[in-house]
């Protein structure tokens, strides 16, 4: 599944792109026929992207540049979209080919298509249905303006270990299976560490570590969380096994302390950590 950093890059795409032009919406699938029709002629006022979600606001076009910064209105679209496992959004410049196959959702402004397959969520939401979206989920290591003290609260009070309580997503939106075992090995955390167990100092590290780490991945389009000093090549740009400290690494040396990369089933998915580096509570 696209972690955090995937869904940021694409709402930044879409808005480089696509705001401020007129679309013709449809889906050739047939599942979102009526929702595509409703965006039909609207124009691209806004995207925005929380964790895992992406979110894109619609305007008659009458109201358009006026909206650019204007508030949602009640007659707005917002489209919802959630990638899954499987949903992909592909992109290009001029006219699309003929649709083929399971495209939910296409696209087209006066320059650019944008076509959308496989997600488990693409719906229009009221503005209240979107908000309650956004209040289910946790602060946001990409977005400036989330305040982490909600995380800090729910992570002080739980016994949860810290690597199950990083990957739900009411807690922190947008971190996945990688940046989770990335980040604690980078702060020396054990993910079996009950959260409440965290000191603060700690925490505080790894949030501003996160927000480090994920926007690197926006501008790259990959996660990279190891230091040039810690990978086989360190000049140039890394290979992609040289990209991870302990992530898919079992049996590998850790490249820190070359200690053997364990792995388990936390949380319904699997965690790797190093042992030596980030020892049990």
């Amino acid at each position: 599944m696209p972690e955090g950093h995937s869904i940021h890059r694409l709402a930044r795409r879409h808005d480089r792109l696509l705001v401020g032009h007129r679309v013709a919406a449809s889906s050739p699938q047939g599942r979102f026929a009526e929702g595509a029709a409703l965006l039909d002629g609207r124009v691209l006022a806004q995207t925005h992207a929380r964790g895992k979600h992406l979110f894109h606001r619609y305007v008659d076009p009458a109201a358009w540049p006026q909206d650019r910064d204007a508030p949602a209105g009640p007659d707005d679209r917002w489209l919802h979209v959630h990638l899954g496992l499987y949903g992909k959004w592909a992109d290009g410049r001029g006219e699309p080919e003929p649709p083929r196959g399971a495209l939910r959702l296409r696209l087209v402004s006066d320059a650019h298509w944008f076509d959308l397959r496989g997600p488990t969520a693409c719906e229009l939401l009221t503005p209240g249905e979107r908000q309650a979206i956004l209040d289910r989920l946790g602060p946001d290591p990409l977005d400036p303006a989330c305040d982490p003290a909600p995380a800090t609260r729910r992570i002080g009070r739980s016994r949860a270990p810290i690597g199950t309580l990083l990957m739900d997503q009411s807690v922190v939106a947008g971190i996945g299976n990688v940046y989770r075992a990335e980040v604690l090995l980078r702060s020396r955390v054990s993910p079996f560490l009950p959260g409440r167990d965290l000191d603060a100092t700690t925490w505080s590290h790894l949030w501003e570590d996160l927000k480090v780490l994920m926007e690197a991945g926006v501008r790259a389009g990959r996660i990279v969380t190891t230091e040039p000093d810690h990978r086989e090549r360190p000049a140039g740009r890394p290979r992609r096994g040289d990209a991870t400290y302990v992530y898919g690494r079992t049996g590998l040396p850790c490249r820190i302390c070359d200690t053997p990369v364990e792995a388990a089933e936390l949380g319904a998915r699997r965690v790797f950590w190093c042992p030596t580096c980030q020892p049990d509570p």
